[in-house]
């Protein structure tokens, strides 16, 4: 049998004359890349940042997918201007589209087509490729600049820094932005983390250009001076102290005794190894499931067939397909398989009081259920025997896995992670406390996944989905993003596995993301390795 061959690419994309749909100032683009799989269905894979302003945006976060050279990958780019702070992209203005093949843009390395709106050229873009290098490092960067020339004619200046790679035919590649710091000549600006393979090719010797820039509101960014720099270099730099001058080439041939226009420090330069998520799984990291199920009235009466509890005995229902289409992947990755089984918003025997959180076995002093065929037999069993009830509160049962992830986190290894499966048909009725307990979870070796179940309006799931910003819950913030929603309804015609590797492919990410934050290395391997997570 033939080896796959896959490598692992990253698109870097630029807009040229995109339409203007504010009013008073210009569009905010964003991109998103979907991808098309094998139903012909556009999926969403990644987007961009969004660039304030601008209609000629050079998008600074990259997309990073497997190229296989076997295989057909159908793209497509869609640029929105987006003006508010929901993550679903469906009420922001449409830009335009373009589609083409992943092979493409990797043969020709730089692809430029129109962006298309129904057949109409409505601006250009362009999509570079380029190979990941480097492995798993990641250099940690803090810059601070003095005496920078003032651009301003009633301040000072609005500087930030954009680092990008020099490439071969002389031109640049942006790989980061930092943020705008208003009215100051003497910035400093946020640390900021950076692969190395985004940042230099994996090589401490190829050359870097870090252009200091005054921020203007009409998108006319004034330079006020760069240098070009290696890696190495800049460690040097941080060891030794010694600033950088930022060079402007057009004011240096004009100004006789020209020296520099600001002097930029690095105040940090640190760089470290992250492990992946089979790095911590092979080096034993128990990934423990926990399923939550909503047992209120809006679900309907179970004993009818428009019941989304209704126990059909030709199919299962939503809730045991999802249930079984998550738990089959995580239960992998737990060496003992047995799971807490709670159920929510319903009255339980034997004194018909209303629960929202109690064991789908009854038992609680042992919740727990044996591989996931015994949770769908706990399940069935339990609905004929509760009153289906309200409301809809699931913090509860967030705060019940809390209390175990606390206990984990408080050990200082890498050695167990929670996972939160809710399945849920409709709007919570305990939102607040619910992003309450989310934040605090975000501190915590733990991940919630929530499924909706039926046809209800889920709007309320994209605050706690916040794949765009952090969720906040009064002054506080999550430190993570570690919610993943998904209707159930877009996944009804697919595959089991399609459900599942939707749902799921956060979840890596968000277990290498905690324990690198941390600095907690995987522990030592004991025994076989665990299964491969494909497609994750």
């Amino acid at each position: 049998m033939a080896a796959e061959c896959v490598t692992r690419v990253e698109l870097h994309i630029s807009c040229r004359g995109l339409l203007d749909k504010d009013t008073t100032s210009k569009s905010d683009p964003l991109c998103a890349m979907y991808i098309q799989d094998s139903h012909g269905k556009w999926v969403e894979h990644a987007r961009t940042e969004k660039v304030q302003n601008n209609l000629n945006p050079d998008f600074a976060q990259g997309i990073v997918l497997d190229y296989y050279f076997e295989m057909v990958q159908k793209l497509k780019f869609a640029v929105y201007d987006v003006d508010n702070a929901t993550s679903s992209l469906g009420d922001d203005d449409f830009l335009g589209d373009m589609e083409c093949n992943l092979g493409q843009v990797v043969s020709k390395k730089s692809f430029a087509s129109a962006l298309q709106i129904k057949g109409r050229k409505v601006g250009a873009i362009t999509v570079y490729a380029e190979e990941l290098k480097g492995g798993n490092e990641v250099v940690q960067l803090t810059f601070r600049a003095t005496n920078l020339d003032k651009k301003d004619f009633l301040g000072k200046s609005d500087p930030f820094l954009q680092l990008s790679k020099l490439k071969s035919d002389g031109e640049t590649l942006l790989v980061h932005r930092t943020e705008v710091i208003k009215n100051n000549l003497n910035p400093s600006w946020k640390s900021f983390d950076i692969s190395l393979s985004t940042l230099c090719g994996g090589d401490y010797d190829a050359p870097i250009r870090i252009g200091c820039y005054d921020w203007d509101e009409d998108d006319t960014n004034d330079l006020i001076g760069c240098v070009d720099i290696t890696l190495r270099s800049l460690i040097d730099s941080k060891e030794s102290g010694k600033g950088l001058d930022l060079v402007n080439a057009k004011k240096k041939q004009k100004k006789k005794g020209y020296v520099n226009s600001g002097v930029l420090y690095v105040a940090q330069c640190n760089i470290t190894k992250i492990h992946t998520f089979l790095d911590f799984v092979m080096g034993g990291c128990q990934i423990n499931f926990t399923v939550g199920i909503d047992f209120t009235a809006s679900n309907g009466d179970p004993r009818l067939a428009q019941s989304l509890h209704y126990l059909n005995p030709h199919e299962p229902n939503e809730y045991v397909k999802a249930l079984i289409a998550v738990g089959e992947v995580c239960q992998d990755y737990d060496t003992d398989k047995f799971f807490p089984a709670l159920g929510f918003g319903a009255k339980i025997p034997p004194g018909m009081q209303v629960s929202h959180e109690f064991p789908l076995n009854f038992n609680p002093t042992n919740p727990y259920c044996h591989g996931i065929q015994e949770i769908v037999l706990a399940y069935q069993n339990c609905i004929r025997q509760v009153q289906l009830y309200g409301p809809t509160n699931v913090a509860p049962i967030i705060n019940h896995v809390i209390r175990f992830a606390e206990q984990a986190g408080q050990e200082n290894t890498a050695s167990q992670y929670y996972v939160l499966l809710l399945l849920t048909d409709g709007v919570l009725s305990d939102m607040e406390d619910t992003k309450a307990a989310i934040v605090k979870a975000s501190r915590l070796p733990m991940s919630v996944i929530i499924v909706g179940v039926g046809q209800a309006d889920f709007k309320d799931m994209d605050e706690l989905d916040a794949d765009e910003g952090r969720l906040r819950s009064g002054r506080h913030y999550a430190e993570r993003d570690i919610v993943q929603f998904v209707p159930f309804r877009e996944f009804k015609s697919q595959s089991p596995a399609v459900l599942a590797k939707h749902v799921l492919a956060e979840i890596p990410k968000q277990v290498q993301e905690y324990f690198n934050k941390r600095g907690l290395a995987p522990m030592q391997s004991k025994g076989p390795q665990p299964p491969y997570l494909g497609g994750l």
